[in-house]
């Protein structure tokens, strides 16, 4: 079976500076698949170049085989989104938020609202229907992102530093969704800086540092190949880079 995203010879450069340096990689259908890095690594302008936000440098990344150079259209409607920064509209409340995004894939509005109804509870929302966004906490913003990523039914889910800025317990109810999304056989696409992270939820990973790829595996292979079995995926990381991530 081929694979759900195929990144090849992947290159962005801005003037002299390569932030992404022909990588390659590909996900498999249903697994969720970490890019694992330091701030500054590449992660996010790899996440925006297979979203259609950037345009590439080099090479090509295809999504159930449609090239983000050749189709953007196409791969945006397979795709959804829950990006690194909080791009919620404050002028509108939870449920428009979600109503108005559908628009952009052509979602009738009954249907529309059905999801969105749906999604918020779900994502424990409810009592926010109507509340404008600047009165969500963090967390609340981060699963309203979520919610708003899944509305026009996803092929694939991209999770861009999908837990930066929480506290430990909005940290866990997002990795618990994320989870639950694993058991459905939904393939996930997830960015992040935390070992912890990356072990719980990706099934493969790549580590990536200065815009290259420097190792992949699944975080078992990695600890067995580097460390004999005896450490974490912390200890391979710092073996590999020489860089803490707590330190990020």
């Amino acid at each position: 079976m081929p694979p759900v995203i195929k990144a090849v010879d992947l290159r962005k450069n801005y003037g002299e500076l390569r932030a992404v340096d022909g990588i390659d990689f590909e996900i498999e259908r249903g697994e969720c698949f970490g890019l694992l890095g330091p701030n500054g690594a590449g992660k996010t302008t790899t996440v925006k170049m297979l979203t259609c936000a950037l345009p590439l440098s080099g090479g090509d990344i295809t999504v159930e085989g449609l090239s983000v150079n050749e189709d953007p259209r196409g791969v945006k409607y397979l795709l959804g989104v829950c990006p690194q920064e909080i791009n919620l509209d404050p002028d509108f409340s939870v449920l428009k938020n979600l109503i108005v995004y559908s628009r952009y894939f052509d979602i009738p509005y009954s249907e529309a609202k059905k999801r969105a109804d749906g999604l918020i509870n779900r994502f424990h929302l409810h009592d926010k229907l109507d509340r404008p966004i600047e009165d969500l906490s963090g967390g609340l913003k981060k699963r309203l992102l979520m919610a708003r990523a899944l509305i026009n039914k996803p092929k694939v889910l991209v999770l861009d530093e999908p837990t930066t800025g929480l506290d430990p317990q909005s940290r866990r109810q997002i990795w618990e969704e994320v989870r639950g999304m694993k058991k459905n056989g939904l393939t996930t696409l997830l960015t992040t800086h935390y070992i912890e992270e990356a072990e719980l939820l990706c099934d493969r990973l790549v580590i990536i540092d200065s815009g290259k790829i420097i190792e992949h595996g699944t975080p078992g292979q990695l600890i067995s190949k580097h460390l004999e079995g005896k450490g974490n995926l912390e200890d391979v990381f710092l073996k590999l880079t020489g860089k803490n991530l707590r330190d990020e």
